[in-house]
């Protein structure tokens, strides 16, 4: 019998696919868009979001999931397995880790039997996707709490991210970079590979091209891996899925890689990047 069931949220940019050979939960994070309220991956698809996107005229915006949605995804997963690990997104980045805490603390008068942890994982978006997966695979194999834990303590460290934003004008709208970086981009059509290491983010490159970003994206990997070694990859994309193709296929031919799948950028972080977005994470065995 599974001792553990999994439980993260949309920010992992876990394929359905996976989350469904693996029994994941996965927490909605709600999208503000013209003041209507969607679920992401439920009322609205990646697809459907980076057209509204598009042609929004106000920059859509985000909001931690409360803890009732936390606290469903718990009673669901307690009907599959006595113990529950829940993964979330850093809490630097958004208040996810305080609402799966809030709802610890109901789930332990309503569901007396279970037994919940919350980590925060010092990766996001698909490097917490590729997290959630190694954990869930552990678990599907009947591993204590205590065992998938360590797996995931094991992984964490060793999880790289690098991608390449189109453009800076959505995070500049957004407040995340000043809006002269935005004017600077325009003017030099730069695309920016950005790192997101052990919750740390960072300016990897300006190259002035997707097909020279793809490009700076090998090279970083190759620095950041030991040859010969396994790679376990997800490459993430944000409506660029030609272009997320040709970053796999460039991966799988330099690399020695156990598993690489391509998934789509969740729309509640998309929607700081905009649509254009392409990106890898990786971690050796």
């Amino acid at each position: 019998m599974r001792q553990v069931a999994i439980v993260t949220d949309t920010t992992a940019c876990v394929p359905p696919e996976q989350v469904s050979q693996y029994d994941i939960e996965v927490v909605p994070v709600p999208l503000i868009i013209n003041q209507k309220t969607y679920r992401d991956g439920i009322d609205i698809t990646p697809t459907e979001f980076y057209e509204m996107l598009r042609k929004a005229k106000r920059l859509p915006t985000t909001s931690a999931s409360s803890p009732t949605p936390y606290f469903e995804a718990f009673r669901n997963a307690s009907r599959r397995a006595p113990n529950i690990l829940c993964l979330t997104e850093p809490s630097r980045f958004s208040a996810m880790y305080s609402s799966a805490r809030a709802a610890v603390e109901t789930a332990k008068e309503k569901l007396k039997n279970v037994a919940i942890e919350v980590m925060e994982c010092t990766t996001a978006a698909a490097g917490q996707g590729l997290v959630a997966l190694a954990a869930a695979r552990a678990a599907a194999k009947g591993k204590s709490l205590a065992e998938v834990k360590q797996v995931v303590n094991n992984i964490m460290p060793r999880i790289s991210l690098f991608a390449a934003i189109d453009n800076l004008r959505y995070l500049a709208r957004s407040g995340r970079v000043p809006q002269v970086a935005a004017i600077v981009d325009t003017i030099l059509s730069l695309k920016p590979v950005f790192t997101l290491n052990h919750a740390n983010p960072g300016l990897a490159g300006l190259p002035r091209s997707i097909k020279g970003a793809i490009g700076r994206i090998i090279v970083l990997i190759k620095k950041n891996t030991h040859q010969g070694k396994r790679l376990h990859a997800a490459v993430m994309h944000a409506d660029a899925l030609e272009d997320a193709k040709i970053l796999k296929e460039q991966i799988t031919s330099s690399f020695n890689c156990s598993e690489i799948f391509i998934t789509e950028f969740t729309p509640v972080m998309g929607v700081h990047t905009g649509p254009g977005l392409v990106g890898v994470a990786f971690y050796e065995e």
